[in-house]
């Protein structure tokens, strides 16, 4: 019987540097805050591709580098150089033992780097000079990433998430792999997977997550739709990135990405979503109820509502914030019924490494004289001068060493006030039930919590009573005409009244 050949199995490299970088906080991200993978550790990050499950084992994958951090400020050149040297060198040592077929870039979409306008533009047109042109690029990104045109020609399949708060990661993540795997069947040997069509039209929108949450209306619906859409004949996805308010530069806006076999139905469906988002322009609207922090905290104490949860929305770790802005610390420190003890609160977290060393020093137990946060960003009073104890100690990758620390009531015999702050080694973000019990703590526990957060992240919702959002300062401050934004392309809502009508001529093909 002739023989016939059958086509090897997809040789796909993997990389990338994930990381949300606001250009309006003064803390500059290295190499310390991230959590950097090669070989076969970059595809132990996600469950779909362990050993033995079906999609790896329908390709043969090659992890090269991938970096990925917490939000932070902008990424100092030198470390984001030696990355983007490694894996340039990594897909070139790859390339010489064998072509590859296809390369996941696995990113966030909104890393700011000292000196770069399009860090991810940046890195996927130096990989492209590598890999050359025929290779299939498929990249999963968050929905608060930017879609430059740099980065849109890069790449022939994008995707992103559809939920805010970010509840389908994986799921994401996975569907970019189906469908950068789904484009190699039935491909003849010795041929390359073919091309999609694809379209990118921009918004000239620029708004903060908590304005566009898909708890809420607009965004719940404009969601809705992508299934519908990316289910059509001749399309095989949609996606709709809000992009990244926080930095001043010009690919900062909103865009929808479509793809698929049929040029026609790709472009369609991509401009029938943007039409609905153009008409929807002026309903978004904050995902709380809003007020200054004291106001919030007036609202906290009178309601009947425990817990009231209170985000410190300018300070944000989260999208970028330095972590340790103080005006809510000095303000839940002075309040007469938080230091009487009539009111219980906790407020987490502050990144303070000198407070932490100190609290390790007394030991659980032991009290003492500290000044809390305002070290980095210093928009707010700076450290708070605080008479503490400290009630416990803990260490873990997510926060680095920390500390909860009771705050004294500053009279002659030192009694507890109703105030307890978490202070830690690493900026980090107190969002899941978790990493509050490693303390000892409880979501449901005080009256008042304080987080530095923006919308509330499952664990959190779960738990709140009742919630509202502080628009405090800060390096993610939500009022983003106050924070300046020079460079961004105009008109621009908010920035401008109003912005034109999407038409065929915006589309990027």
């Amino acid at each position: 019987m002739p023989h016939t050949a059958t086509r090897p199995l997809p040789r796909i490299a993997v990389c990338g540097i994930h990381i949300e970088s606001s250009t309006f906080t003064p803390y500059v991200s290295t190499a310390a805050d991230f959590d950097v993978r090669r070989g076969d550790a970059v595809l132990e990050r996600h469950p779909f591709l362990t050993p033995g499950s079906s999609l790896r084992e329908a390709a043969r994958w090659l992890g090269v580098l991938h970096a990925g951090a917490l939000p932070g400020g902008p990424l100092a050149h030198e470390d984001y150089a030696a990355w983007r040297r490694e894996i340039l060198e990594g897909l070139r040592a790859l390339v010489r033992e064998e072509p590859l077929d296809g390369l996941w870039f696995d990113i966030h979409g909104a890393m700011s780097v000292i000196g770069l306008d399009d860090a991810e533009g940046d890195l996927i047109t130096a990989i492209r000079e590598v890999i050359g042109p025929d290779v299939l690029v498929g990249t999963s990104m968050d929905l608060h990433g930017n879609v430059s045109p740099v980065l849109f020609e890069g790449c022939d399949q994008l995707t992103c998430y559809r939920t805010a708060p970010h509840v389908d990661v994986a799921e994401t993540r996975e569907r970019a792999v189906r469908n950068l795997l789904d484009a190699f069947s039935d491909v003849p040997v010795d041929a390359v997977a073919p091309k999609p069509r694809k379209a990118l039209v921009h918004v000239p929108i620029l708004l903060p997550g908590e304005m566009t949450s898909t708890r809420v209306e607009p965004a719940a619906s404009l969601y809705a739709r992508i299934p519908e859409l990316a289910g059509r004949d001749g399309v095989t996805d949609v996606s709709y990135w809000i992009g990244f308010a926080w930095a001043d530069e010009p690919r900062c806006q909103a865009a929808v990405c479509a793809y698929g076999p049929e040029a026609d139905a790709v472009e369609a469906a991509a401009l029938e979503l943007v039409t609905d988002i153009w008409e929807a322009r002026h309903e978004f609207a904050f995902v709380a109820p809003t007020g200054t922090f004291e106001e919030c905290l007036d609202a906290a104490i009178a309601s009947q509502e425990r817990p009231f949860w209170i985000s410190d929305s300018g300070d944000n770790p989260g999208a970028g914030g330095a972590d340790d802005t103080t005006a809510c610390l000095a303000t839940l420190a002075a309040r007469p019924e938080i230091r009487a003890g009539e009111v219980e609160a906790l407020l987490v977290s502050i990144v303070d490494p000198e407070t932490v060393d100190h609290a390790r020093g007394l030991g659980v137990g032991g009290s003492g004289a500290v000044h809390v946060g305002g070290r980095i960003d210093e928009r707010t009073p700076g450290p708070v001068p605080l008479q503490i104890e400290v009630e416990a100690l803990d260490d873990s990758p997510a926060t680095g060493h920390a500390a909860v620390l009771r705050v004294l009531d500053g009279t002659r015999d030192a009694r507890p006030s109703g105030l307890r702050l978490v202070v830690t080694s690493r900026r980090s973000q107190f969002s899941t039930a978790a990493m509050f019990a490693r303390l000892g703590l409880s979501m449901t526990g005080p009256d008042v919590v304080v987080v530095k957060m923006g919308y509330l992240e499952p664990d959190q919702h779960a738990a709140a009573a009742a919630w509202m959002m502080a628009l405090t300062p800060g390096g993610v401050d939500q009022d983003l005409v106050r924070l300046g934004h020079r460079r961004i392309s105009r008109p621009m809502l908010p920035f401008d009244a109003e912005i034109p009508a999407p038409t065929s001529a915006d589309v990027l093909r």
